[in-house]
C-alpha cells in the first residue's frame, strides 16, 4: 500500500509540480555542439564591440555578409527582403520582411548595446607632480571600486571642426600600450578601509594614468602632458582643444574568455547587454522568410535610462517602422497594436556566495536557461511594463514548442533593488512587451560572467519568437 501511494505520489508531482532543472539535464550532443559554435561567434562579437559604435559596425559588417541592405525611404520590399539602417552611428535597426501584411504585426527582438564604462570628460588632460592623466566621467551604473587598478582601452571618436571623424582605438591592437587608474597602497589606505565600498573611491579620482615622461628639450610647463599631446597628434592629427568635440571611453583591457575547468562559462567586459543583443541579431541572420516581419533592435543609452537621439526614447524606431509601413500602406499604430516584443535584457543570476539579497525561488539560475522577467523595476514595480498573464503564457506555449530552455526570472529580493530595461518604452507605444534575458554573475562589473547554455537558449529563444505566427 505504501509503495503503491508513494507511486501515486510521484505522479502527481510529475504531473503537477513546477520543477526546475539544470539545463545540461535537458539538451543532446548535437545542441550542446551547436552551443559551443554560436558562443565562438557572440565571443569573437564581444571583443570586437567594446563600445556601441563598434557593435554597430560590427553588426553591418555581419548583416551586409548575410545579404542586408541598407533600408533607404521609399524603397519597395516583399517577403524575404533583409534591410537595416543606422542611426548616428549607435544603434542600428534591421528587418526581414514576411509573408504576412504589416497589418498583422511584426515581432520584434529589442536589446541594447552600451555597457558601463568610463567617459573622457570634455577638457581631461591634465598633469599632476610629472605625471600625466585623463579626468573621468562614469557612465551607468557602475561600482567605482572596481576599476582601480585593473587594465583599460581607450576607444571612441574624435570629430574635428572641419568635419572629419577620426576613431580613436588604443589598447587592443598588438603591442598596443595599456592604461590604468591608481588605488592606494594597503600600508596607506587605513583610512580609506574604513570607508564604505561606495565612498572609498571617489568619482573624481577616477583619472586615467597615461604617462610619466617629459617633452625631452623643452624647460616650460607641464612636460609631460605635451608629450602626451604630441603623441596624439603625431598618431591622429589631433590638438587639445579637439577634445571637446570627441567621444572617448575607457574600457576594460579583457578579451572574451572561458570560464570554469569545464569551460562552462564565459568571462567578458560587456555582457549586460551584447549578450541578448547578440542573440536577437545572430537568430535574425538565420532567418529565412518568416510568417511575420522580423525586427531587431540594437538600441544606446539604456545604462543611463534610453535618452538621446540613439536611445529607445528616439523617435528612429518609430520612424524607420513607420518608412516600413508606408511602403505597404499600412498606419504604424495599426501594426504596433498587433506586434510583439521581447525585450531581450539580462537578469541577475543566483549567487550563493551572496544569497541574502536574492530570493531564490523566483531568481534565475545558471544554466537554467533564458530567464523570462513578466516586470522588472523596483521594489512596488516601480518603472516595469509588468506583463499580462496571456502575454506569458503565449512566450511559454513558443518556447516549449521549440524546444527552449526557460525559467522564470526576477531582480532579488523585492526591497532588495531593481533595475530596469526598455520594455516599458515598447509597452508605451502599444506594443505587448515581456522581458527575457541571460542571468549574469557581476552584472556591471568590468568582468561579468554568463553561462554558455543560457547563451545559447537565449539565441534559440530569439529565433523562435521571430519565427512565430
Amino acid at each position: 500500500m505504501k509503495d503503491k501511494e508513494k507511486s501515486l505520489g510521484d505522479q502527481l508531482r510529475e504531473a503537477l509540480c513546477y520543477d526546475k532543472k539544470n539545463g545540461y539535464d535537458r539538451v543532446n550532443r548535437e545542441e550542446l555542439e551547436a552551443m559551443e559554435a554560436y558562443c565562438t561567434g557572440y565571443k569573437q562579437f564581444l571583443d570586437a564591440g567594446k563600445t556601441e559604435r563598434e557593435c554597430v559596425d560590427r553588426a553591418v559588417a555581419l548583416a551586409e555578409a548575410a545579404g542586408f541592405r541598407e533600408y533607404k525611404r521609399g524603397m519597395d520590399l516583399k517577403p524575404g527582403d533583409k534591410v537595416y539602417r543606422v542611426n548616428r552611428g549607435k544603434s542600428v535597426m534591421l528587418a526581414v520582411m514576411g509573408r504576412k501584411g504589416l497589418e498583422e504585426g511584426v515581432n520584434i527582438g529589442a536589446a541594447h548595446i552600451d555597457s558601463p564604462r568610463l567617459d573622457l570628460k570634455q577638457n581631461p588632460l591634465y598633469e599632476a607632480d610629472d605625471l600625466a592623466f585623463l579626468k573621468t566621467h562614469y557612465y551607468g551604473g557602475l561600482r567605482k571600486y572596481q576599476w582601480v587598478t585593473i587594465p583599460l582601452e581607450l576607444h571612441g571618436v574624435v570629430a574635428l571642426k572641419n568635419g572629419q571623424v577620426v576613431r580613436v582605438s588604443i589598447g587592443n591592437g598588438a603591442g598596443d600600450p595599456l592604461f590604468t587608474i591608481d588605488d592606494l597602497l594597503p600600508h596607506l589606505g587605513v583610512e580609506q578601509s574604513r570607508k564604505p565600498l561606495g565612498e572609498a573611491i571617489p568619482a573624481e579620482s577616477l583619472n586615467i594614468l597615461v604617462g610619466s615622461r617629459p617633452l625631452l628639450d623643452d624647460e616650460g610647463k607641464d612636460r609631460v602632458k605635451l608629450s602626451v599631446l604630441e603623441l596624439l597628434n603625431r598618431k591622429y592629427g589631433i590638438v587639445e582643444e579637439d577634445f571637446i568635440s570627441a567621444e572617448l571611453s575607457a574600457v576594460p583591457a579583457f578579451n572574451a574568455s572561458d570560464i570554469g575547468f569545464d569551460r562552462s562559462l564565459i568571462g567578458a567586459y560587456g555582457h549586460d547587454d551584447r549578450v541578448c543583443a547578440y542573440a536577437c541579431f545572430a537568430a535574425l541572420l538565420q532567418l529565412g522568410t518568416p510568417e511575420r516581419t522580423a525586427v531587431c533592435m540594437l538600441a544606446d543609452k539604456e545604462e543611463i535610462g534610453s535618452e538621446g537621439v540613439t536611445g529607445m526614447k528616439s523617435a528612429a524606431f518609430d520612424t524607420f517602422m513607420e518608412d516600413l509601413c508606408e511602403s505597404r500602406n499600412v498606419p504604424l499604430r495599426v501594426c504596433y497594436e498587433k506586434s510583439f516584443c521581447l525585450s531581450a535584457d539580462v537578469t541577475a543570476a543566483y549567487d550563493p556566495n551572496f544569497a541574502d539579497v536574492y530570493e531564490k525561488r523566483n531568481s534565475a539560475l545558471v544554466n537554467g536557461g533564458v530567464g523570462l522577467c513578466k516586470y522588472t523595476g523596483s521594489r512596488g514595480k516601480s518603472g516595469a511594463s509588468d506583463a499580462s498573464a496571456e502575454l506569458v503564457a503565449y512566450v511559454r506555449k513558443v518556447l516549449d514548442e521549440n524546444g527552449v530552455i526557460w525559467q522564470m526570472a526576477e531582480l532579488g529580493k523585492v526591497d532588495a533593488g531593481g533595475g530596469g530595461t526598455v520594455a516599458m518604452f515598447m509597452a508605451e507605444r502599444n506594443i505587448d512587451t515581456l522581458d527575457a534575458g541571460v542571468p549574469v554573475l557581476s552584472m556591471h562589473s568590468p568582468f561579468e560572467t554568463v553561462g554558455k547554455l543560457d547563451c545559447y537558449m537565449t539565441f534559440k529563444g530569439m529565433k523562435a519568437i521571430y519565427e512565430a505566427r
